[in-house]
């Protein structure tokens, strides 16, 4: 299994609209081709940021796969207004 881990960084003022936003994105994540799992978790520490974590049958699954489809355009579409920044993406394989 490959963990996806985006630290997204969203507009002053604009959580709550984030957070609906995923709320109606996150079902296309979970009928993509060998998505497990996801969810969003909001860093305490500065309530700007947030982490999309994401698990992936392969890492093909996120980059190629995904990522090729209208349901990936239609995430972009409905978070990316609410991004202050480009998100800072990472693949993890878990190892112990």
């Amino acid at each position: 299994m490959i963990i996806e881990r985006a630290r997204l960084t969203i507009k002053s003022g604009e959580e709550a609209a984030f957070e609906a936003a995923f709320a109606k994105a996150a079902p296309l994540f979970l009928k993509a081709q060998g998505c497990k799992g996801v969810r969003i978790e909001r860093v305490l520490e500065a309530p700007e940021v947030y982490v999309l974590v994401v698990d992936w049958e392969q890492l093909e699954d996120h980059t190629v796969t995904f990522r090729a489809t209208e349901d990936f355009q239609e995430w972009r579409r409905l978070a990316g207004p609410h991004f202050a920044s480009p998100p800072e993406v990472e693949h993890l394989q878990k190892v112990a």
